[in-house]
């Protein structure tokens, strides 16, 4: 089942967009945040997340009380509300101008558990649950870099949408702020400041990287001007599959010790995809994105390690365990190199732009982001999950938690996972029968 278009329409026709400001002028009007060489190589890519809420976790609450925190939490997330502008040079940075994140309210005749229903042969009903716009739609300098949208339910539910320009920062960035706004909708006290690393400093060295030195993790594409949109050859859609912490469980216990889901999921992926292609076209390199170790700063930040890893063997025909063997022993690290070949894209004359997810299949591990922690009323979501809009060809997989159960004990038990999938259509469609053929995921 799909969503209508009736649906669809029915949910545009009553949205309501506003604006939400810092509380008081934050005194960051003449104030820049510099963009990293890093930053700008995610600036065509956008982060999606949607947070499903019951009746009783939002009963009561108005438009007014959900925007009410986001005033004071904007005084601390400053450059969020800020805007792209260009230097004398060109470079893309952004003025905090305490112009404001976009709110987004709607309604919808439908029910949560009905929509739900709809999204588990359809991702795509997500779509009108997060505002999507592309930065410079229609003029740079005026386009929002997060939108936040509110839908109700008939049956009272309401769902929580995020919009997220990945210029801004990361899947863990987009998490950390939308977790502290339902923070501070408990009333937990917000610190005056954060603590904001040096914009223009990268972890990743890139002075000792030899300039004939070019990143397989980025892709050239023709360079878009100022409406930041990635151009598709495909028509890219949008599954999750769900996946049991048993069946994990499994797939693990013929793997050693250090092995993680994120490996054995994105082996069996790679492996399915490569089978589904024909030998000529088998996907030999990916893309992996993961974490860089403890997150140091709040402050939205790209800080993700970006790596390659190629295969000199048909992956189509081999074992999972080679794969991930490959995975964790082969991958070669590509910050430094794309921080580099950013840098001179940005100070020499600029003939294109690039892509990083879909570049080449991508795999981003997701498997601690924290999407559960927002909570309202103290009540988690009945479901969340986070997608990427703006995806090369390749395509792009990422590794997330599903929903703790509740134990015999009563604490959260964590172990299913959710792996969401953006590939061009025809694709998708056959690594749904491969995968559940030869995996029984659905």
């Amino acid at each position: 089942m799909v969503s209508s278009p009736e649906t669809i329409h029915c949910l545009k026709s009553s949205m309501r967009l506003s604006s939400v400001v810092p509380a008081t002028v934050t005194g960051q009007e003449h104030k820049v945040h510099e963009l990293t060489n890093m930053d700008l190589a995610m600036k065509l890519h956008y982060i999606k997340g949607v947070y499903f809420f019951k009746s009783d976790a939002v009963e009561g609450l108005t438009a007014k009380d959900l925007k009410k925190p986001m005033f004071q939490l904007l005084q601390r997330y400053f450059a969020v509300s800020g805007r792209i502008r260009r230097s004398v040079t060109g470079r893309p940075f952004i003025k905090c101008n305490d112009s404001g994140v976009r709110t987004v309210e709607a309604r919808c005749e439908d029910t949560v558990d009905e929509w739900l229903a709809r999204a588990v042969e359809d991702d795509s009903v997500f779509d009108g649950l997060a505002y999507n716009q592309a930065l410079g739609d229609p003029d740079l300098g005026f386009s929002p870099l997060v939108f936040v949208q509110f839908t109700w339910f008939k049956c009272g539910g309401m769902s929580v949408g995020l919009g997220w320009a990945n210029v801004l920062g990361d899947v863990f960035s987009a998490s950390t702020f939308i977790n502290l706004w339902g923070k501070a909708m408990a009333g937990h006290k917000q610190q005056k400041s954060l603590h904001v690393p040096d914009s223009a400093k990268s972890e990743f060295p890139v002075s000792v990287l030899p300039n004939i030195v070019s990143p397989n993790a980025v892709k050239r594409v023709d360079l878009v001007g100022d409406l930041w949109l990635t151009p598709n050859n495909s028509k890219m859609k949008t599954h999750t599959f769900y996946i049991h912490g048993e069946k994990i469980n499994h797939f693990l216990s013929d793997q050693n010790s250090k092995v993680s889901a994120f490996e054995v999921l994105s082996a069996i992926i790679w492996k399915s995809l490569s089978k589904i292609k024909e030998n000529a076209k088998e996907t030999r390199m990916v893309t992996l994105c993961q974490k860089f170790g403890e997150r140091k700063f709040e402050f939205p930040s790209n800080e993700m390690v970006w790596s390659t890893v190629e295969a000199d063997f048909w992956v189509a025909e081999a074992e999972v365990s080679e794969l991930v063997e490959l995975i964790l022993k082969k991958k070669g690290d590509e910050n430094g190199m794309i921080e580099k070949i950013m840098g001179n894209h940005e100070s020499g004359e600029r003939c294109s732009d690039f892509i990083t997810y879909g570049a080449n299949l991508t795999f981003v591990n997701l498997e601690e982001i924290e999407i559960y922690e927002l909570e309202l009323k103290g009540q988690k979501p009945v479901y969340a999950n986070y997608s990427i809009n703006g995806v090369g060809d390749e395509g792009v997989v990422l590794v997330l938690p599903a929903r703790p159960k509740c134990g015999k004990d009563g604490d959260d038990v964590k172990g299913d996972r959710t792996v969401t999938v953006v590939l061009p259509e025809n694709q998708l469609a056959q690594l749904k029968v491969e995968i559940q053929k030869n995996w029984d995921i659905v």
